[in-house]
């Protein structure tokens, strides 16, 4: 891998993952949820968001195994959800549960626009633009999975309770503990192809 290559991946990482965090927090911020803010997490400044495991023992260690691509997270923007709920019902924290994956997906396509028109093989921008469209394709379809704590088990627990099914909420908050675990299974073992194949074919289908 060339230094060009590199240094495009390491910052279509760093957009994915910081920008992911921080649309969940203006969502919160549009209902009326200040934590973020006075936290200091809305900004792009990306020191703020730095996960000791997640945004550089991971990448760092799946780059010198020679993994096909880097994945990573940053650390987790504080966020109120009862003051989402007072102001903006479940469908305001739908939203905020979504914002990350909203943002990831709509990178992507918009990446995938741009991407044709710049050389892959020398220009620093079309490897960027590549790498933008894998990692939020990735992270994206990562998080859609409805299995805790990702965000889409949360669309799914707020849902359920929009539409008078506490139970399946319940559940959710129930397995919780074993989220890792659960997750662990998908992408630790045979199930990985499986588990991966939908972002596998988005990606091929916007590359494309």
């Amino acid at each position: 891998m060339s230094y060009i290559q590199i240094i495009a991946s390491i910052l279509a990482l760093m957009i994915a993952i910081i920008g992911h965090e921080i649309m969940h927090g203006l969502v919160a911020y549009k209902y009326g949820d200040n934590t973020a803010k006075d936290a200091g997490r809305l900004s792009i400044n990306p020191i703020v968001h730095i996960d000791l495991v997640g945004t550089i023992i991971l990448p760092a260690l799946l780059f010198f195994t020679g993994a096909p691509f880097m994945f990573g997270w940053a650390k987790p923007v504080p966020i109120n959800m009862q003051t989402v709920l007072r102001n903006g019902g479940y469908n305001g924290a739908i939203a905020v549960s979504l914002a990350g994956i909203t943002y990831n997906f709509l990178l992507a396509v918009t990446a995938s626009f741009i991407f044709p028109y710049f050389n892959i093989s020398s220009s620093f921008v079309g490897n960027l633009l590549y790498m933008l469209i894998v990692y939020n394709v990735v992270l994206g379809i990562f998080n859609l999975y409805p299995i805790p704590p990702l965000d889409g088990s949360h669309a799914v627990e707020f849902f359920s309770r929009k539409l008078g099914f506490h139970k399946i909420a319940d559940f959710y908050n129930k397995i919780e503990r074993y989220g890792m675990i659960i997750l662990l299974i998908f992408i630790a073992t045979p199930l990985e192809k499986f588990f991966f194949y939908p972002a596998m074919y988005i990606k091929d289908l916007l590359l494309k």
